[in-house]
């Protein structure tokens, strides 16, 4: 299998393409910086519109994961910067790949629970339509901008991401060392939904899904048992041997964050994997627990 990643340099970029090449597939790589093409790179410059054709032919699987980072405070500036990050490039790869003389079997495009908006304890799932707020929009907007690889017939996929628990990147490595000093809080009330994935089981989701002809669409990368802000807490502070006493009022996180903390940080989404149970894919971490325990070590 031939696989074409974009956002390589990201958490999920990096241990997709470890996974995929111990599996014995080629993996090509998009990049903004001069390439080094012995190794697979390709550039591109997505803002610019500019991505070699040539380059992509021959390529069986797409998996778009480049978008900048979203918890950093937002201005009209930042705002514009992450969706167009994402709406530019998925664009960008899903015309070109649409106008290839050799199609690729398939084209995965990362988008997020966010998808959803904050809907307190409706349980949702892919059937689930877009909510409001400034990341929904982002969402809907990324997904819609993989029209064309769809419209051409590529069996086309949104990954609808949760939380991704890995202490290497994201939401975890950046809370472990205040919970390891004793001082994990509970955000907010505490019972806003976190729906996440373990790192290996959100790449072994992706390699399923370049595979699973009867996925397409929106897919939920979550496991099953999401759980409010406070449970997590809890969690993670029993593993570490830690107490997770301090709250971390709303005010507070919107004081600090702005409309990035309310949105981010004091909503959730409680998203189950339906298209994925459905399919067969089975989870290696089920419970939080568990995947916390294997985030940890490794």
């Amino acid at each position: 299998m031939r696989v074409l990643i974009s956002g390589v340099s990201g958490l999920i970029g990096r241990a997709l393409a470890e996974r995929l090449r111990s599996a014995g597939d080629s993996v090509r790589t998009l990049v903004r910086r001069k390439p080094k093409e012995a190794e697979g790179e390709i550039a591109w410059d997505p803002e610019a519109g500019v991505l070699d054709a040539s380059r992509l032919d021959g390529v069986d699987a797409v998996v778009h994961l480049a978008g900048k980072a979203i918890d950093v405070r937002w201005t009209e500036a930042t705002k514009k910067a992450i969706r167009d990050s994402r709406v530019k490039g998925t664009s960008l790869l899903a015309q070109t790949a649409a106008q290839l003389p050799t199609r690729p079997k398939v084209f995965i495009c990362a988008s997020a629970v966010g998808f959803y908006g904050s809907r307190g304890d409706e349980l949702l799932d892919e059937a689930s339509g877009p909510g409001q707020g400034f990341l929904a929009d982002v969402c809907r907007q990324w997904e819609e901008a993989a029209a064309p690889a769809r419209d051409a017939g590529i069996r086309t996929v949104h990954l609808r991401s949760g939380i991704v628990l890995s202490r290497q990147g994201g939401m975890l490595a950046r809370v472990l060392p205040r919970f390891k000093m004793g001082a994990g809080v509970v955000v907010g009330t505490g019972r806003q939904w976190m729906s996440w994935i373990s790192l290996a089981d959100a790449t072994a989701a992706i390699q399923y899904a370049i595979a699973a002809a009867d996925l397409s669409g929106p897919v939920n990368l979550t496991t099953a048992q999401p759980v409010p802000n406070g449970e997590f807490t809890r969690t993670l502070g029993k593993i570490l041997g830690r107490p997770t006493l301090l709250p971390f009022p709303a005010f507070a996180v919107k004081l600090l964050f702005g409309e990035m903390g309310d949105e981010l940080l004091l909503a959730g989404q409680k998203a189950l994997p339906k298209k994925l149970l459905a399919s067969g894919f089975a989870f290696a971490h089920p419970d939080l627990e568990s995947a916390l325990r294997w985030a940890l070590a490794h």
